[in-house]
């Protein structure tokens, strides 16, 4: 969650450096590194089929459409277009290889039904050749007595049962409108059924349950674990608590396994089973950070830890095969780690470090023998590859570049850094400066908090930040406190309510940029989402300290994102999280935008769940009415993401014209 770009300015002078900003908007145009960077990745998602000969993968069409593609590899033939979403609604979010005769992929996308944007989304098969498109979730009859979007998911592949697959699919009550029968189908909510990949014929394994969200299998086809969320009351909204239940491995009746609270995280959240040892593997907090930990489903609440890290969360899981068993964790230090329990995943982990040298390496897919292995490898000034990897032939293969438009252009190094907050607290963080530049002496410079604010900055590579530094400012990403993965003392209560020390830790990431020779005079903050809302309150607290603003999908006013979820579910869960009293309104941008003295731009899609587009709107209004200068672009149709490449690459132009440079 960031964004933007450089250009010349002596064109406009610079005896008024906080109006430089706006001298250069109508002239600006689209440069050829604002259209490198700012299209979407050539390649989205990919997945390699189970005989490791072919490779699916999705790629951006023109706006928001995207296309499914199938290559043989061996053959090194031109990839084959089999499906296209037209991206109006509705795009392609994930597909993989059944068996090696057909695909499963989910389609959704949002639409706009009356005042409020509702989300949809659907599990549909098809043939490596394009043909016999068919799709496999509920279909929603016009007899409904309700509506639920949500068009399920894969659960489990069924390694050894290629033509079916688990997945979770959603049910609405029906009433027969045409006969004095009262109620014809009476499941509602999500269950779980055997469904054949090719003629989409359906065996029930549970019955659907009105509070469930998610279930969890072994990755041998049984059933282990179901997750709920329950609505509380007469209020139609969802607890705080998610609760877990399982069932033995002889089967019976579902009991307790563990509850979460969504806000804080804690208790144990279970991610999968081991069949093996049955026990859940998830994570629960060990000493106030996150850990890796293995819990008994035998009704003992017996658990173990498997991996905790002194300082650092552990959030993730190396997850391998078609069954997709665990082998190791991650976790992000000042770059992101993984420790291999697995005696092969590791000799393969080892070996390609010594071929690629600093590289990350993720493992993608693999064929079901796990012969091949399909890899992503990127750094901080590599973009990323896929490749198929065959150990046994110690060949790697390369297949395709994430984004072919950047192979010819020199990426910056990303360096760690920590700076001094105004307590004395050591911030953690992310240099990335102009190509060939050792320091900041002299540069145009940028503050780019990530968005969240439960969210963090990690090493490699970023579109955004590169784009600037390619641009030739220097670049601070800050991990200030409010960011996860640093336990729950770093965390405090979150970037909202503890809005006052996460925003002077990133207003003192600006004054370490200053410290380190960075222009004063061409200092300037920019962020998305969280970050959006953090460079507006900047400027509120310390309005001389950056010379521009720019905010992406900010979150503007606290109150009016509490009023914004009244109209969901959520709205319980979204209330505790931004809390009560006066730092809703000393810590909204909207109630305090007099205190802004510096030119703002935003922007936002019309389209965006995450963040209403009011939030912008309002606060444009209330800028110009204190007599601020504003400006706010707005993108129809688009959502948070703005995942259009067309508009992206205007945005950077935009943002480009707009910053001192």
């Amino acid at each position: 969650m960031t964004g933007l770009k450089r250009r010349r300015v002596l064109a406009c002078g610079v005896a008024v450096a906080a109006m430089a900003p706006f001298c250069g908007l109508a002239a600006a145009q689209e440069d050829d590194a604002a259209r490198r960077f700012g299209t979407l990745p050539g390649v989205m998602q990919a997945s390699l089929s189970p005989d490791g000969q072919r490779l699916a993968f999705i790629a951006p069409n023109k706006g928001q459409a995207n296309d499914l593609y199938v290559v043989d590899i061996a053959d090194n033939s031109a990839p084959r277009r089999i499906l296209r979403s037209s991206g109006d609604p509705e795009w392609l979010y994930w597909c993989r290889w059944a068996n090696d005769r057909r695909l499963i992929c989910q389609v959704g996308g949002v639409q706009k039904y009356g005042d409020e944007l509702l989300g949809f989304s659907n599990i549909v098969g098809v043939d490596a050749d394009g043909r016999n498109p068919k799709s496999l979730s509920v279909r929603r009859g016009r007899n409904a007595l309700g509506y639920d979007l949500r068009g399920g998911g894969v659960i489990d592949w069924l390694p050894d049962q290629e033509d079916s697959i688990l997945m979770t699919r959603s049910h609405v009550p029906e009433v027969n409108r045409y006969t004095s029968s009262l109620i014809t189908k009476d499941a509602e909510g999500l269950g779980v059924d055997r469904v054949d990949v090719q003629s989409g014929s359906v065996r029930v394994v549970e019955k659907p349950h009105p509070d469930a969200v998610e279930f969890i299998t072994d990755g041998k086809g049984r059933l282990r674990i179901m997750g709920t969320h329950p609505i509380k009351g007469r209020t139609d909204n969802l607890s705080r608590t998610l609760t877990y239940l399982f069932q033995p491995a002889a089967g019976g009746n579902w009991q307790p396994l563990s509850t979460v609270d969504v806000l804080t995280s804690d208790g144990f959240d279970p991610y999968t089973v081991d069949a093996a040892t049955d026990r859940a593997i998830g994570f629960d907090k060990v000493d106030g950070r996150r850990a890796a930990v293995a819990r008994r489903l035998d009704g003992s609440g017996t658990t173990e830890t498997l991996f905790a890290h002194p300082h650092v969360d552990v959030d993730g899981l190396v997850r391998v095969g078609r069954d997709q068993r665990v082998v190791g964790v991650t976790f992000a230090t000042e770059k992101r780690q993984m420790v291999v329990t697995d005696p092969k995943v590791e000799a393969m982990a080892q070996a390609l470090a010594r071929a690629l040298g600093d590289k990350q390496v993720n493992f993608i897919d693999a064929s079901a023998d796990e012969k091949h292995w399909l890899l992503w490898v990127g750094s901080d000034t590599d973009a990323g590859r896929y490749y198929r990897y065959t150990p046994a032939a110690k060949e790697l293969r390369p297949l395709l570049d994430e984004r072919p438009l950047l192979a010819d252009i020199t990426l910056s190094p990303v360096r760690p850094i920590r700076y001094a907050s105004a307590d004395g607290t050591s911030i953690p963080g992310y240099l990335t400066l102009p190509p060939g530049r050792s320091d900041a002496k002299g540069l145009p410079a940028i503050v780019m908090p990530h968005g969240g604010p439960s969210a963090r900055d990690e090493w490699g590579f970023d579109w955004l930040a590169q784009y600037l530094a390619h641009k030739g400012f220097a670049v601070v990403q800050p991990n200030f406190r409010g960011s996860a993965g640093y336990g729950d003392e770093w965390f405090v209560i979150n970037g909202f309510q503890s809005w006052r020390t996460a925003i002077g830790d990133i207003d003192d990431a600006g004054r370490w940029l200053l410290s380190q020779g960075a222009d004063p005079a061409r200092l300037s903050i920019v962020g998305w989402s969280y970050g959006g809302y953090a460079a507006l309150q900047s400027g509120v607290v310390d309005p001389g300290l950056f010379k521009a603003i720019v905010a992406i999908a900010p979150v503007t006013d606290l109150e009016m994102r509490k009023n914004d979820s009244k109209k969901y579910t959520s709205e319980r869960i979204v209330r505790d999280y931004i809390g009560s009293g006066p730092h809703v309104r000393e810590g909204s941008p909207l109630r305090n935008a007099a205190a802004i003295r510096v030119p703002v731009l935003m922007v936002h899609g019309t389209f965006d769940q995450n963040v209403d587009i009011e939030q912008s709107r309002a606060m444009k209004r209330a800028l110009t009415a204190a007599g601020g200068r504003v400006e706010l672009i707005e993108y129809p149709g688009l959502a948070h993401s703005l995942s259009d490449s067309k508009s992206r690459t205007e945005m950077l132009t935009r943002i480009a014209a707009f910053l001192p440079h």
